[in-house]
């Protein structure tokens, strides 16, 4: 006798089934590699990313160089060189050529008045405002992670403390202050006859920008570390015995690199126009160091009969500025793709 034959039931195809299909393959791959990794793979695919990561590796890489470079280009950011050629300016103490001074020996033009190179002193003062700015960078993100880190993972009587201390500094306008304890400074190491060496004047801004700088980061990781400390990875740490001190480095801190990193980056393009402000005022670094605010400085007493002094240093600072901190938002929309708007 033959069975009948029983109608086949149609395999249900649902929707979570496809998906989970589609993207079972990427999701194995994804899984094989490291948030690290995943972070990079996402920068990459950003063109506005990448290509401000190239300018701002370029101006790093000309500060480096600077003094390579001046050797090879033959000037140097000090001699007056209108001294030596008093053609290089005319009866007003003006560039006597075309277009500031630009040619073929001079690429960017001279200073008016004192007949200084263009080119090697925009070098120079590249490398001096990255380098300033990128030691207060680190001194301001070092204290804040440590303060941070300890307050919220402290906690109690410690976390109160921090907190108006943090609410203290954040109240105090920093930029005023700045500009009227500089002087107190200066006037507690040198005589008042005396000229400021410029490692004092560099020291003393770096201090000043970073004493005021990390109560901001300092405050957004105490808030991390207070939601991080509840979890139960550090619970599950605790009762293995771990100390302290392996809390904080083994399971903290791996999970707070990525609000380190982009508050890192969106910290030293400030500190860069913060630098040159000060220069600019006269509290900061002075002339004849070479610097982006003294050039700016400079180029302001000029800029109506000769514009191109003031032209490169303020070009390039917005160039710089301007890439980094498309860089700090690529970076951000990278290694944390929810932030994404």
């Amino acid at each position: 006798m033959i069975s009948p034959i029983r109608p086949s039931v149609p395999l249900e195809v649902t929707d979570e089934s496809l998906e989970k299909s589609i993207t079972s393959p990427d999701s194995k791959g994804n899984e094989s590699r490291s948030p690290g990794q995943l972070a990079w793979r996402r920068f990459k695919r950003d063109r506005t990313g990448v290509i401000s990561a190239v300018i701002v590796i370029f101006f790093f890489a000309i500060a480096l160089a600077a003094p390579l470079i001046s050797k090879l280009y033959g000037k140097d950011p000090y001699t007056t060189y209108a001294s030596q050629n008093p053609s290089l300016l005319d009866a007003f103490s003006y560039p006597a050529g075309p277009n500031g001074g630009m040619s073929s020996q001079f690429w960017f033009g001279i200073e008016p008045q004192l007949g200084r190179d263009v080119f090697t002193f925009l070098l120079y003062g590249i490398r001096t405002s990255l380098g300033i700015a990128l030691a207060a960078t680190l001194i301001t993100t070092a204290l804040g992670v440590v303060v941070g880190v300890a307050a919220g993972y402290v906690g109690g009587k410690t976390d109160y403390i921090v907190g108006r201390i943090i609410d203290i500094v954040l109240s105090i306008p920093s930029t005023l202050f700045i500009i009227a304890f500089m002087p107190v400074v200066f006037g507690l190491f040198v005589a008042a006859d005396d000229n400021i060496p410029t490692w004092l004047r560099a020291t003393t801004l770096i201090l000043m920008m970073s004493f005021f700088g990390w109560a901001s980061i300092a405050r957004l990781l105490r808030g991390q570390v207070l939601g991080l400390r509840e979890r139960e990875f550090v619970e599950a740490a605790k009762v293995t015995g771990a100390s302290p001190a392996r809390i904080v480095f083994k399971e903290l801190l791996p999970n707070l690199w990525t609000p380190i990193l982009i508050q890192s980056t969106l910290m030293l393009p400030a500190y860069v126009t913060a630098e040159a402000g000060f220069a600019f005022l006269g509290v900061g670094m002075i002339d004849p160091t070479p610097d982006w605010g003294v050039m700016i400085q400079r180029g302001a007493q000029f800029y109506t009969q000769d514009f191109t002094f003031m032209l490169f240093p303020g070009l390039a600072m917005v160039i710089f500025v301007l890439a980094f901190n498309l860089l700090g938002d690529s970076a951000r929309d990278a290694l944390d793709p929810k932030s994404k708007r």
